[in-house]
């Protein structure tokens, strides 16, 4: 086209046709592969077994390496039957100060989130669960709800029928739910107690079932979930399925797996630390948060039965160490497992008596080796350690206390020590002595020299030391002679071909 042509066009179309160019070329860059917004990914962290300090610790680090991976989302993938509650409250305060959204999720069927779980999943941003999963039974096993002891006569209260979901409404409740005062509603059925019912019990168990009531009924309200359920699942120890959870608005997803999870959960908002975010996860990629080293050495540590038996060989080799001045290898490894015991001991929940009784068994038993007790030491020391051992882990949560075959084991073993320790320090008393002034006695030697002028004295050596000798007979250098006597620094020896 020629210039003049052009200046005869109109200038709103000359300026139409100038920025046809730029436009083109962004709306290419913008279809261009690879061109397209990238959704953020998402971390997974998995927790399959009882909740401590390696559990605890793996879900602070695991929400602090998300927030350092700029993930969208962290699920928190769990399976557990509860847990240890100071390890419990350090993972809830690490998810609500949170700046990633935490989705707690029971994964998958036939997993459960009792107890502890219940706690960490009301406390998440969002609650999801698998079908053919179960949460709640979120009642303190430590305090040991078994109600005051009943007078004679009395006859045992036995608990109110409950429906499917193991759910009642509270007092109050509209015609078509139970009502409270014991009498059949509509639907038939009968009502069971409120749920801010008082606990029954001794002052500790209704001072540590309130607390725990109302700390889990303050996370349901903070997270807008079924606070009333919730202090039941502490008050009553109720349960409940994934869809009754879901009915309840105790949780707010059901899903079979990750991918339909994440599919649920694209375009949702959640308040984080106070600020809106709309999740985009259908096409986020979701990323396995392992455990790291530390993680896994915490684990193994924090483990009742390792505890005990790190505590066992520590103490062994140290007593091994004293009575064998010198070796070093066991009083080093001795130490070393002695300081991991302790260490283990002091993050899990012990009875202090139990503990002391295990130390002063060992004790016992190890002052056996040097002492002549006829092996009392060492019987009570068994006994102490025994019972020790018994009552050592204050919980009866699964998965924290030690195996009675274990310590049936280890008194065993001790058992057989003292008896070979017994054994060789009587078979050492029967033999005759053989070192000292005693064990000369007896000793064929080689004289050494003849001392001059007298041919019945002269030197002898016995066990690399020189001694004076003298002989009845003539002596001979380099000849052997018996030494049958001694007087003082003096030996008395006699020439073998002597009779």
């Amino acid at each position: 086209m020629k210039t003049g042509a052009l200046l005869q066009i109109p200038a709103w179309m000359r300026t139409a046709l100038l920025a046809l160019p730029p436009l083109a070329l962004a709306l290419l860059l913008g279809l261009a592969p690879g061109r397209t917004h990238a959704a953020a990914p998402v971390g997974i962290l998995t927790i399959d077994g009882a909740i401590g300090p390696a559990s605890a610790d793996y879900i602070v680090r695991g929400i602090e390496r998300a927030a350092a991976g700029r993930h969208q989302l962290l699920i928190l993938k769990m399976d557990t039957p509860g847990g240890l509650d100071t390890s419990m409250r350090s993972a809830i305060k690490a998810i609500l100060t949170s700046p990633v959204p935490v989705v707690a999720y029971v994964a998958p069927g036939g997993a459960r989130a009792a107890s502890a779980g219940t706690y960490l999943l009301y406390a998440s941003h969002i609650a999801a669960m698998a079908p053919g999963t179960n949460l709640g039974a979120a009642t303190p096993v430590e305090v040991g709800l078994g109600g005051p002891p009943r007078e004679p006569g009395q006859p045992q209260a036995q608990p109110p029928p409950r429906d499917a979901a193991g759910s009642s409404p509270r007092t109050g409740d509209s015609d078509d739910k139970r009502r409270s005062d014991g009498s059949a509603g509509p639907d038939g059925k009968r009502a069971e107690g409120t749920a801010d019912q008082p606990v029954s019990g001794s002052a500790m168990t209704r001072k540590q079932v309130n607390d725990a009531a109302a700390y889990l009924r303050g996370l349901a309200q903070l997270r807008g979930r079924n606070a009333d359920w919730a202090e039941r699942a502490v008050r009553e120890a109720v349960s409940l399925t994934a869809g009754e959870a879901l009915k309840q608005h105790v949780i707010e997803v059901v899903a079979a797996d990750v991918p339909a999870l994440l599919a649920q959960l694209d375009g949702r908002s959640v308040t984080v630390l106070g600020q809106v975010r709309r999740l985009d996860t259908r096409a986020a990629v979701a990323v396995e948060l392992m455990p790291d080293w530390r993680t896994r050495v915490l684990d193994a540590i924090a483990n009742p039965s390792l505890a005990l038996l790190l505590m066992t060989l520590g103490v062994y080799g140290l007593v091994f160490e004293f009575m064998n001045p010198g070796y070093v290898a066991p009083g080093v490894i001795g130490a070393i497992c002695l300081l991991l015991g302790l260490y283990a001991l002091q993050m899990l929940p012990v009875n202090y008596a139990g503990l002391a009784l295990i130390a002063l068994g060992l004790l016992f038993m190890g002052a056996e080796a040097f002492l002549p007790s006829f092996g009392i030491l060492g019987l009570g020391g068994i006994v102490a350690f025994v019972a020790g051992a018994l009552m050592l882990i204050d919980t009866e949560l699964p998965g924290y206390g030690v195996p009675p075959v274990l310590i049936g084991a280890l008194a065993v073993t001790s058992a057989l020590l003292l008896t070979g320790t017994a054994r060789l320090a009587l078979a050492t008393r029967r033999r005759p002595v053989t070192s000292g002034a005693a064990g000369m006695i007896g000793a064929v030697v080689k004289v050494e020299n003849v001392a001059p002028g007298d041919a019945h004295a002269g030197w002898v050596r016995v066990e690399g030391e020189l001694w004076q000798a003298v002989s009845t007979g003539p002596l001979t250098p380099a000849h052997s002679v018996r030494v049958v006597g001694r007087k003082g620094l003096t030996l008395d020896v006699v020439p073998l071909d002597a009779s």
